[in-house]
């Protein structure tokens, strides 16, 4: 038996999905390479924001949410500065603050420049469209507990994410509350990790490293961080495979 025979996208249709394409490998490649940056630079940055007395928190709050809605800087090197930086209690809600404003700005770019062509991409494959039903098409909760999943795993690409879960349909609400429950655990250990290491006096990583034993307990902080992130990870995509396929034959409500 044949493969059914897909219909070719139109012309603005095409447009939208190059304009999605384009987005797609600038958020793929800008976060990598301007992360590095960042963490090899953050003994500049931190001392730049603790000059600014108390509004140094609300400035990294701004320019973390436009930089990675933006997708020109990840949040995995936004959130170590944060911990660095502003301690534990304050760097948690100040990494989330700006993870979430960086949601909603991805989230309003998505919607502007790749929705409609996506939508009618979609409608044309009806396989596509059971992986959208998944998303949107079983009411609010379950929705949440879709993005947390999607959000969960440290490989899920957070810029690219946004771009994927907003041009797809999903509303707002769900969209921010699911992507608050599944980056906080994460987060919180990054920031955690962050400010172990300033907490040891070191200026910046590169000093922290040269500290006797700084090597170790950076490789060992490194390697548990990545073990309990890789955990939480498993956990979800296992839950994920768990739930999909039941969203594609339920009734939407």
């Amino acid at each position: 038996m044949s493969e059914p025979v897909l219909p070719s996208p139109d012309a603005s249709e095409r447009a939208g999905l190059i304009a999605a394409g384009v987005l797609g490998v600038a958020w793929a490649v800008f976060p990598a390479l301007l992360g590095f940056w960042l963490l090899a630079e953050i003994g500049v940055v931190s001392e730049w924001l603790e000059a600014h007395s108390e509004g140094g928190i609300w400035i990294y709050i701004g320019v973390f949410a436009l930089s990675s809605g933006l997708g020109l800087l990840p949040t995995y090197a936004q959130s170590i500065l944060g911990g660095w930086v502003f301690g534990l209690a304050a760097g948690i809600p100040a990494a989330m603050g700006g993870l979430l404003g960086g949601a909603v700005v991805g989230y309003l770019i998505g919607r502007l420049v790749a929705r409609q062509s996506i939508e009618t991409f979609i409608a044309k494959r009806p396989r596509s469209a059971v992986v959208r039903e998944s998303l949107i098409g079983h009411g609010y909760w379950k929705s949440v507990l879709v993005v947390t999943l999607l959000r969960m795993p440290p490989n899920s690409p957070f810029a690219l994410s946004n771009l994927a879960m907003a041009a797809a349909g999903v509303r707002l609400g769900p969209f921010l509350m699911g992507t608050a429950l599944g980056t906080l655990p994460r987060s919180a250990v990054v920031v955690g990790l962050a400010h172990a290491a300033a907490s040891a006096g070191a200026t910046d990583i590169q000093s922290f490293v040269k500290q006797p034993g700084g090597g170790w307990i950076l490789a060992a902080g490194v390697v548990t961080t990545v073990v309990v992130i890789a955990i939480i990870g498993a956990m979800a995509k296992a839950a994920l495979r768990r739930v999909l396929p039941a969203s594609g034959s339920g009734e939407q409500r």
